[in-house]
């Protein structure tokens, strides 16, 4: 089993260019598939959440999309372009930007040095926009723009990260663990701001622990379960239908005794003892 992009092979048919597609996509890590036969789609102006219990392989799918882990199988593409096998600066140029798990930033330098990287390619015009449309979606960062990134606590870090994300305006965005290690508090501050940046017509995938997070905020969600989804449905359906949700989770722990019950607490959105 070898870790390599697959072929070329024939042109695949058009899907709508305000659609992110991933089609049967299979993963291998270690000489295992750890995603199999994955599909979704993220259509722009809509949040797609994406649940499951540790190791799942929602990061796996992640950074597949981002150029960062090689695919055995399957395709991701935007209408006709394919974005397997390129590199990570490539996707990005292709419109799909990726907040990658931990809220990542460039720890010695600081806000503002922070938001002058993602610009990349921006003209001094384009990033000025730019920069106050972020300040806008974050105000509380105005006041930090000289601090080091490494000195901020947990949430404006994520904050920064987010930023840096749309700072250039992507047509996607991937958001892998928004409220890892984050308190409640910085969670519900964050979880209106992907509302807006979704409102202006960016299809965000959304990889979110909390089960009521996630739905209080997509428009669809699927279940990952041990490299295979499960269960695609409408947010709203999995609002009213709770059960179905954890269900899946539950066919998790039965299949993959490793399944802990805080993960299969998350599912139903309730505290584990």
């Amino acid at each position: 089993m070898s870790d390599t992009q697959p072929p070329a092979g024939p042109e695949l048919p058009a899907g709508p260019g305000d659609t992110l597609v991933i089609d049967e996509l299979t993963v291998a890590r270690g000489g295992r598939d750890v995603l199999r036969g994955v599909s979704l789609t993220v259509p722009r102006g809509e949040i797609t959440a994406l649940l499951g219990p540790n190791g799942a392989g929602k990061s796996s799918l992640v950074l597949a999309v981002a150029g960062i882990l090689p695919a055995r199988a399957g395709h991701v593409r935007v209408g006709t372009t394919r974005l397997l096998g390129l590199t990570p600066d490539k996707v990005r140029a292709h419109g799909v930007a990726v907040v990658p798990e931990g809220h990542r930033v460039l720890r010695t330098l600081t806000v503002s040095d922070n938001l002058r990287v993602a610009a990349g390619r921006m003209t001094k015009d384009d990033e000025a926009a730019g920069r106050e449309r972020v300040l806008a979606l974050f105000p509380e960062l105005r006041d930090l723009l000289d601090r080091e990134a490494g000195k901020l606590s947990g949430g404006q870090q994520q904050m920064v990260a987010l930023a840096q994300s749309v700072l250039d305006p992507p047509d996607f965005l991937v958001i892998d663990e928004l409220s890892l290690g984050l308190a409640p508090v910085v969670v519900r501050r964050l979880v209106p701001t992907l509302s807006q940046i979704a409102a202006s017509g960016v299809g965000v995938l959304l990889i979110e622990q909390f089960t009521t997070v996630a739905l209080s905020v997509a428009s669809t969600a699927g279940v990952l379960v041990r490299g295979r989804l499960r269960l695609v449905e409408s947010a709203e359906t999995l609002r009213s239908r709770p059960e179905l949700v954890h269900e899946a989770y539950l066919a998790s722990a039965s299949a993959d005794l490793t399944a802990s019950p805080v993960e299969v607490a998350r599912a139903s959105g309730t505290p584990a003892d």
